[in-house]
C-alpha cells in the first residue's frame, strides 16, 4: 500500500487542553461577496437534466448506464478502530458523508450508484460473512446504523446497508439490510460482496420506485469568487485529525488521516485497488446536531432552506450554501431530491465533475486560515490569512462524548 507521511512533532500534545477552550465564533458569510452565476452557464451539466449515461451524482459518464436505474446503496463504513483502514470501496463512491458519532470518532456513509466497485485481479479479498477468499470486490468494513442515515437515505431515494444498530436507532431507519461479520471478536469482519449489493439494489428497485436524483450542477470551468484552498485541516479529536491536500496534477484532494497518534498522517488508500483516496470536491457542511445520548447524535438535514457550506475544488475555497427545502419539483412529484448546493441567490453552484466527500460539522463550527505547517501547535493556535490552509475546528455538541 502506497503511503506518505506528514510528521507533526510529538511535543505538542499538551497544547490540546489549551486550544480546545478557544471560544466558538458564529459563522458570518455576508462579509464576502457571493458569486451569482447565470442559470445555464456554458459547459454546465444539471441541475435539472443530464445527458444519457451520465451519473447525476458525479456529472461523469458511467460504464454501465443500466445501473443508473437502480437505487443508490448507502453503506455504513467504519473509520475506527484504525485497524479497519484502509477501507474497501471508498474510491468508487460518488458521495461519502463523514459524521461524528461520539468519543472523538467519525463514521462514513458511502454511496454506491452507477458503476459498482471492482477488485484488483491480483488482490482477492475475504468475505466477512463466511471467512472465505473471493475474487469479488468486498465493501467495508460495515458497521452499525446511525440516526442521520435515514435523512440522507430519503434525500437520495436509496437503501441502507449496515451491521445492525442500537435499539434506539434501528426503529428510526427504513429500507435497510443488515450484514454480519464472521468473527464476533473482530469489529472489522463484516463486509458485503458487491454482487450481493447489486442484487439488493435490483430487489429494491420496484419498492423505491423511480429515482429523483436531479438537483446537482457540475462544470469543469472554475467559478469566479474563490480564494486559495489548497489544504484543509479538520480536527474532530486529537486522535482523529484529517488533512485534505490538493494535488494540482490530478485536480483533486488527497485524504490523509492521523495514525491515531495525533502526529503522523497516512495517505489513505482503498484496499481494493491500493490507490489513494482522491476526491474532486470536499464540502464542509454546517448542520444542526442534536444529542440523544452521549454516543447517539442526530443531524438535522431535512427541509432546510439555506444553510452555509464551504466548497473546496480546484485548489480554491468557495463560501456557498446547501438546501433540502421542498420546491416546485417536490410539490408536483411528491419526491425528494438530494442535498443541493446554491449561491446566495438560490442559483445552483457547480461542483467539479467527479466525486464529493462531505464533512458534516456543527452549525457554528469556526474555520480560519492557518500557517502551512506540519506542527500541531501552529495549526491549532496560529492564524495566517491568505495562506490557503484552512483549519476547521470541531467542538463536540453539548452532552456528547
Amino acid at each position: 500500500m502506497a503511503r506518505r507521511v506528514f510528521g507533526l512533532g510529538l511535543l505538542f500534545v499538551f497544547i490540546l487542553s489549551v486550544s480546545i477552550l478557544s471560544p466558538i465564533q458564529p459563522l458570518v458569510f455576508a462579509a464576502t461577496p457571493m458569486l451569482t452565476p447565470t442559470k445555464e452557464p456554458a459547459g454546465q451539466i444539471g441541475p435539472q437534466t443530464y445527458p444519457d449515461g451520465v451519473n447525476p451524482l458525479t456529472g461523469l459518464a458511467v460504464q454501465n448506464p443500466e445501473n443508473l436505474l437502480l437505487p443508490p446503496a448507502l453503506v455504513s463504513i467504519t473509520n475506527f478502530p484504525a485497524s479497519s483502514r484502509p477501507q474497501a470501496g471508498l474510491s468508487y463512491s460518488p458521495f461519502v458523508f463523514e459524521i461524528y458519532i461520539g468519543e472523538g470518532m467519525t463514521r462514513f456513509l458511502a454511496m454506491f450508484y452507477g458503476d459498482f466497485p471492482k477488485t484488483d485481479n491480483n488482490a482477492p479479498t475475504t468475505n466477512g460473512s463466511t471467512g472465505t477468499i473471493t475474487d469479488n470486490a468486498m465493501i467495508g468494513p460495515v458497521r452499525s446504523g446511525r440516526l442521520p442515515y435515514e435523512g440522507i437515505r430519503k434525500l437520495f431515494n436509496g437503501f441502507l446497508v449496515m451491521a445492525s444498530g442500537s435499539s434506539m436507532v434501528v426503529p428510526s431507519l427504513n429500507q435497510y439490510t443488515n450484514v454480519y461479520g464472521s468473527d464476533a471478536g473482530n469489529p472489522n469482519s463484516a463486509m458485503i460482496d458487491v454482487t450481493k449489493l447489486e442484487q439488493i439494489a435490483a430487489n429494491n428497485q420496484e419498492r423505491l420506485g423511480d429515482l429523483s436524483l436531479q438537483g446537482l450542477a457540475f462544470n469543469d470551468a472554475i467559478p469566479v469568487g474563490g480564494v486559495p484552498g489548497d489544504r484543509i485541516w479538520l480536527m474532530y479529536a486529537y486522535l482523529n485529525q484529517i488533512n485534505w491536500q490538493y494535488e494540482p496534477s490530478s485536480g483533486s484532494y488527497n485524504r490523509y488521516q492521523d495514525h491515531v497518534d495525533g502526529t503522523t498522517f497516512d495517505l489513505m488508500t482503498d484496499r481494493l485497488n491500493q490507490e489513494a483516496l482522491t476526491f474532486e470536491n470536499v464540502v464542509i457542511l454546517f448542520a444542526p446536531h442534536e444529542v440523544v445520548t452521549p454516543t447517539i447524535i442526530d443531524i438535522n438535514i431535512m427541509y432546510m432552506k439555506k444553510m452555509p457550506a464551504l466548497l473546496f475544488r480546484d485548489g480554491q475555497m468557495f463560501k456557498i450554501y446547501w438546501t433540502t427545502i421542498s420546491e416546485q419539483y417536490e410539490r408536483s412529484t411528491g419526491k425528494l431530491r438530494p442535498i443541493r448546493f446554491i449561491d446566495e441567490n438560490g442559483n445552483a453552484f457547480p461542483l467539479k465533475p467527479g466525486q464529493t466527500w462531505v464533512e458534516v460539522v456543527q452549525q457554528f463550527t469556526p474555520y480560519y486560515e492557518v500557517p502551512d505547517s506540519k506542527l500541531f501547535y501552529d495549526l491549532a493556535n496560529k492564524k495566517e490569512p491568505g495562506s490557503g490552509v484552512w483549519a476547521v475546528r470541531w467542538y463536540p455538541p453539548a452532552g456528547a462524548k
